[in-house]
């Protein structure tokens, strides 16, 4: 909770370094200020040492238990002027090689020149008892790496976050200052998660001008990447490109044309050449390249079964099961035995299932190894479940290591290819074309892949349109299963699904089923969302059920967004209390007790599993805040503990409501859908579909059913520019 004084900054010397954390530069300071007083500071910091003299810039906060606290957002550190305080400075062991008693005995020797001797004429130092000249220059090397840390702490703190700072040194080292004066735009291209906008701020500071070739060849990755990252397209039409980065950074199009062929040439950038020419940065373009071209040798590579094979196989099953299979699953079995690469589609209740425990079993049957994966962790157990078969994500079958940067590193690769013989992939409308391609690399030459996914839901969070563009290139073998079976039809949930999908309103009026509809004005939506997720649903279906529910919407904005529908809900079900602690953090208040969400693909975070550590937590994911502070906070999710540091707290958001988009892959056993105004391109057929679907228990749309109407009327597809498809066509 913060307190109600403002302070912008603090000033003075550094008396304890209480703690650090090496890994990400978190640091408690103890601080004397010129007034004699005693402070606590916390924040990140690159590099401190006791005695030096700094100033803090931030803010007061009151930690709930460790009391009134300085916490600062940048910095600068001088070093001490006068011989008692270098004497505490080296004495502390802020410089390699240098004890206290030998501190003492450089600073009796050069007093008030001490620092200027190290760092100008080390070779002084060998005067003094006990440093060779070996350990001069050691110490020589530790006080200019600190040196640097400063310079470029002073160079860019106006401009970039602390955190920032630290990742550009780790990146860089001594080399960091003389790197980012000759181009700073490279602190964007390769340092991650940094925004063009400060860096292009940074450089103006630089003198770099308005269209120098380092800011034209940033800039049109920074197009790239926020569409990529925003809108999915892993490509841009050249004319869009042009106009875009034209118009972003204030530049002649003709210049941006120029600089955009000079990347290609450089082959930052890749064409693709169809009717409009796509370009796209060199990691999307290539990452599609190789879909396509493995895909189209894992079809031709793997073995075949015959047709007297496939049907003696499904009709031992069959005898086995005491079932009959209809005529489409025999199909997408036979499919999938006799194609290197098959794709299974179809909506709820078709049988996709059905077919992929039924392949399963001929697998066994032939004594082959299977790989069940899906991209998320809770599509993952709900495919275990499901097919009674362990199934994991697909970046823990590639066994993903800790990386430095915004991209994984795995283990399994084309050098390290999986050992199963049969690859089956399910929720593939989430695969995006860079973990597609980690995927198919990790896959070895002659196992049978099957792709299972409902095209009809919303693509993949990341750049990309895998599934359907694969489906609708019609290069690999596609079943699409449409009948609903008898159990399937049962549940209203899957008949308005698939009316829904085909353009029908859905059934609204049946009580006694599992879709209802609860009508209000758009102002008591939230209202009457509370009142259902905490009193009249556990009222009705007992406790537990508060557990089970999930508020899904459209947007992020308006009465039935996110962030109102979370502020709501989160006091509604999460009250402040004594006992429970809580912070603001970015203006939201995070209690202990929260439902909250990680909202990017972070491949640094560490967790705990059982006793069993490992790295990353992804986009989507749901937990529990069990603990929170100014520092850092917890969150235990479904399957696994893990600790926010300060710098990674950002990455959490509420969850109590979420988006149509952030739900996918993910099911819930009661989803409530808001019908409240949003944006019209989110009015659409699409997300609704995507949102009825997460339930398997019940559906409760609360609020407008005209909204209803309109989503279902809106059957524009959502538009991502790929290089698939031009690959594809001329593809052999």
């Amino acid at each position: 909770m913060e307190d109600a004084r403002e302070v912008l900054s603090l000033q003075g010397t550094v008396e304890d370094i209480v703690y650090r954390n090496e890994e990400n530069d978190y640091t408690v300071l103890e601080i004397i200020t010129k007034q004699g007083e005693l402070q606590t500071a916390v924040g990140m910091m690159a590099e401190v040492a006791e005695g030096e003299d700094v100033i803090l810039y931030g803010r007061w906060t009151k930690h709930t238990e460790y009391g009134v606290q300085f916490s600062f957002d940048s910095y600068e550190v001088f070093l001490p002027d006068n011989s008692k305080a270098i004497l505490r400075y080296l004495a502390s062991g802020a410089i390699k090689g240098i004890g206290p008693v030998t501190a003492a005995r450089i600073v009796t020797r050069y007093g008030e020149d001490t620092l200027e001797v190290i760092e100008k004429h080390p070779e002084w130092l060998t005067e003094i008892s006990g440093i060779t000249a070996k350990k001069a220059a050691k110490i020589h090397e530790s006080f200019c790496e600190q040196s640097d840390v400063r310079a470029l702490m002073m160079l860019c703190r106006s401009y970039f976050s602390t955190a920032v700072i630290s990742r550009i040194y780790r990146q860089w080292g001594g080399e960091a200052v003389d790197i980012i004066r000759q181009n700073p735009y490279l602190i964007f291209d390769e340092i991650g998660a940094v925004p063009f906008q400060a860096v292009d701020n940074f450089a103006r500071s630089l003198a770099f001008g308005q269209d120098c070739p380092q800011r034209l060849e940033s800039g049109i990755a920074y197009i790239l990447t926020y569409n990529a990252q925003t809108n999915g397209h892993t490509a841009l039409p050249l004319d869009k490109l042009r106009e875009a980065a034209s118009a972003h950074l204030e530049v002649a199009p003709e210049k941006i044309a120029a600089a955009i062929e000079d990347g290609i040439r450089a082959r930052r950038l890749v064409a693709f050449s169809d009717e409009r020419r796509l370009v796209a940065l060199a990691r999307y373009g290539e990452a599609e390249k190789y879909i396509v071209e493995k895909l189209l040798r894992l079809d031709k590579a793997s073995a075949l079964y015959s047709e007297t094979d496939v049907g003696l196989f499904i009709q031992r099953i069959e005898e086995e099961q005491g079932i009959t299979y209809a005529d489409a699953q025999r199909a997408a079995i036979r499919a999938g035995l006799q194609n290197g690469v098959m794709i299974l589609t179809g909506g709820p209740g078709t049988g996709k299932t059905t077919v992929v425990r039924a392949l399963l079993r001929i697998f066994a049957f032939a004594g082959l190894s299977v790989e069940l994966l899906a991209p998320t962790g809770r599509a993952a157990n709900r495919m275990s479940e499901a097919t009674r078969a362990k199934a994991k994500t697909v970046h823990r079958a590639l066994e993903m290591e800790r990386s430095e940067g915004d991209e994984p590193h795995y283990r399994k690769n084309a050098s390290n290819p999986l050992d199963a013989k049969v690859v089956i992939v399910d929720e593939m409308s989430m695969m995006d074309s860079i973990l597609m391609r980690a995927l198919l690399s990790a896959v070895v030459q002659g196992a049978r892949l099957i792709l299972i996914g409902d095209a009809d839901q919303l693509p993949s969070v990341g750049a990309g349109n895998v599934l359907r563009d694969l489906i609708q290139s019609q290069k690999f073998c596609t079943v699409q299963l449409n009948e609903i079976f008898r159990q399937s039809a049962e549940s209203l949930i899957v008949t308005n699904a698939h009316r829904i999908n085909k353009g029908e309103l859905p059934i609204l009026n049946q009580k006694d089923k599992d879709f209802f509809y609860l009508p209000c004005r758009e102002e008591e939506i939230p209202s009457l969302i509370a009142e259902l997720v905490c009193h009249r649903l556990p009222k009705a279906y007992g406790e537990s059920i508060r557990g089970q529910i999930q508020v899904i919407t459209p947007s992020r904005k308006g009465s039935a967004g996110t962030e109102r529908l979370n502020a709501f809900l989160q006091t509604a079900q999460n009250p402040p209390h004594p006992s429970k602690k809580e912070i603001k953090h970015h203006g939201v208040i995070l209690r202990e007790g929260d439902r909250v969400m990680q909202i990017r693909n972070n491949y640094e975070l560490e967790w705990q599993r059982n006793g069993k550590d490992g790295m990353g937590v992804f986009n989507g994911e749901t937990g529990i805040l069990t603990a929170v502070s100014v520092e850092e906070a917890e969150v235990s999710f479904q399957d696994k503990e893990t600790v926010y540091s300060k710098e990674f707290m950002e990455d959490l958001e509420h969850a109590y409501a979420i988006t149509i988009h952030k739900s996918q892959g993910s099911e819930y056993p009661v989803v409530i859908i808001p019908l409240g105004y949003c944006p019209t391109l989110l009015e659409n057929r699409h997300l609704f579909y995507t949102a009825v679907t997460r339930a398997s228990r019940m559906v409760i749309l609360v609020g407008n059913k005209e909204v209803a109407a309109r989503m279902v009327a809106n059957n524009r597809d959502i538009l991502r520019y790929t290089a698939l498809p031009t690959l594809l066509e001329k593809g052999k």
